[in-house]
Parts: C-alpha cells; sequence; structure tokens
C-alpha cells in the first residue's frame, strides 16, 4: 500500500496523531513548536500553542485534553483553556516525548534527553487526580505506548532499541511487568531502514509502528511477525492513527525536522490510507 498525501506541509515536527472521538476530529501535534492542530470537519486547520512542547495528548472524558508538555502535563477544557501546569521533572536537558492513555483512563507519557545522549529518560503516569509515578527509567527516547482490547498487555518503543516491547499489564495498579522484546527492527532481523516511533492498534489487535527515516509504517501480527507495509514518501514517518467514520482510515504524522529547506517537499505533511481494517479506539483520560 501506498499513503497519499492528505494535507498541506503545515507542521516542522508533525507527531502524535489521535482521533478525538468526543470532539469527533482529527488533531496531532506540531511538537517542537508546542502547537496542537486540529483538523474541522471541513477539512480547515486550526493551531493551539500549549508549550515550549506539545509531546502527546489525548482527550479527557468530559471534553477538552489531557495533554504531556515540555516538563510535565497540563488538562485543556473543552474550550481549550489550559488549567495549572503539573510538573513532572525541572531537568531543562529532558523533555517529554510520545504518550497514551491505558482502558483505565490513565495518561502515560515517557521523556528523553533533548541530545539523545543516553538514558536518562523516564516513563511517567499521569493519574486522574492529578498523582505523577514514575513507572520505569532507563530510557533514551520514549515513544510508542499502546495497551490491546482487553487491557491487560502493553506495548511501548524506546527508539533506539530497535525493537518494540511487550509487557504484562495490571489494569489495578496501573503497573506494567515481565518486559519482553515482541518485534525487532533491524538489519539483523530482515528489516529495512527506519527506526521504530510512534504505534498504534488495529481492532483485530495488530500494531501499525511508524518509521523514522524509513519511508513506512509497517503492521505487526499481535505475534510480532510483520504482514502489511504502508509507503509514505518521506522519509521521517512520525507516527500514526486511526481514525474518520468507523476509524477506517489510517492517518501518519511525517516530520521536517533538520531537513534542508529544498529537500522532501512533502516532509511535515499529513498522510492518508485506508488499510481495509479498523483501529482499536483511544483510551480517554478519566480526569
Amino acid at each position: 500500500m501506498k499513503a497519499e498525501q492528505f494535507t498541506d506541509v503545515c507542521t516542522y515536527h508533525g507527531e502524535g496523531p489521535i482521533w478525538d472521538s468526543v470532539a469527533g476530529q482529527l488533531r496531532w501535534v506540531d511538537m517542537l513548536n508546542g502547537d496542537i492542530m486540529a483538523m474541522a470537519a471541513d477539512g480547515t486547520i486550526s493551531r493551539q500553542h500549549v508549550d515550549t512542547i506539545a509531546a502527546a495528548m489525548r482527550p479527557r472524558a468530559g471534553g477538552g485534553l489531557v495533554v504531556g508538555i515540555e516538563h510535565g502535563f497540563v488538562l485543556l477544557d473543552a474550550d481549550g483553556q489550559a488549567g495549572p501546569v503539573q510538573t513532572a521533572f525541572t531537568d531543562p536537558t529532558i523533555r517529554m516525548n510520545d504518550g497514551g492513555v491505558d482502558r483505565q483512563g490513565r495518561f502515560f507519557c515517557g521523556s528523553m534527553p533533548y541530545d539523545q545522549g543516553g538514558p536518562r529518560g523516564v516513563f511517567y503516569r499521569f493519574d486522574p487526580d492529578g498523582t505523577i509515578t514514575e513507572v520505569f527509567g532507563n530510557v533514551t527516547i520514549s515513544n510508542g505506548v499502546a495497551w490491546n482490547p482487553a487491557g491487560d498487555t502493553m506495548y511501548y518503543i524506546d527508539t533506539p532499541t530497535q525493537r518494540v516491547d511487550v509487557f504484562d499489564y495490571d489494569p489495578a495498579s496501573g503497573l506494567p511487568s515481565g518486559r519482553r522484546p515482541l518485534v525487532y527492527i533491524d538489519a539483523d532481523h530482515g528489516s529495512p531502514a527506519g527506526a521504530p516511533d510512534g504505534m498504534c492498534l488495529d481492532a483485530e489487535g495488530g500494531l501499525w509502528v511508524a518509521l523514522h527515516r524509513g519511508h513506512a509504517v509497517h503492521r505487526y501480527t499481535p505475534e510480532g511477525q510483520l504482514d502489511q507495509v504502508v509507503e509514505v514518501g518521506p522519509s521521517q514517518v512520525t507516527a500514526c492513527t486511526f481514525g474518520g467514520p468507523g476509524l477506517a482510515d489510517l492517518y501518519i504524522t511525517t516530520s521536517r525536522e533538520n531537513l534542508p529547506d529544498d529537500a522532501e517537499p512533502q516532509a511535515g505533511a499529513l498522510f492518508h490510507v485506508n488499510p481495509g481494517v479498523r483501529g482499536l479506539p483511544l483510551g480517554t483520560f478519566a480526569g
């Protein structure tokens, strides 16, 4: 399959797309500009600045968003008004990156060093009551995270490992355990170029993984076998999500980060494909 360009170039570092089921619209972030992007029903794109970094977001049950920002979290109400910042850390050399919500409505977001220099990041949990918990450390570039339909399995990407890992997940405590590799994405395992970045799941349990510098999104079975490839024009493919009526469409973000002005003219646009399978609805933050 080949994805088609869906929007004009509208971001420097497009990331974190979601289908906001509460608002009924597609959202994504221009991460390094600190902006949330939204597409209205008529295709109009809006932009809201939230912080130095807009890392990841999920819809709130009552409307609005929970957003991972540079050093913590913030809640936006249905009108886009921001509440107080909930600070997780203060180290200026570290920032938040990707995140997601479990089936119980808790928001997780992982951090990374700005210079990507070693495992100094942490994977955090932000509970609806405002509690922030360090779930595990030793993270270099915390990226995609997703849960299976039953909510008892968590998938996770720390990009430099070149893997998708799987955990047993305790829905009651909100803690993962038993980490083990599920997918290897490197030359030694027959994978083409690219590093695993953002990730989403379909209704059959398939994992859709964006390959940064790989011009592609891969689908893996729940057993970790590659079974579909979506080709994407720009090299820096960052993340993907299912959206639209019935979650039948796959939307893919791309980045212009560190590219020369005359390189890859489509980079920074949103891409789209109908993959023939429906998506698994994202979790909604309970706070």
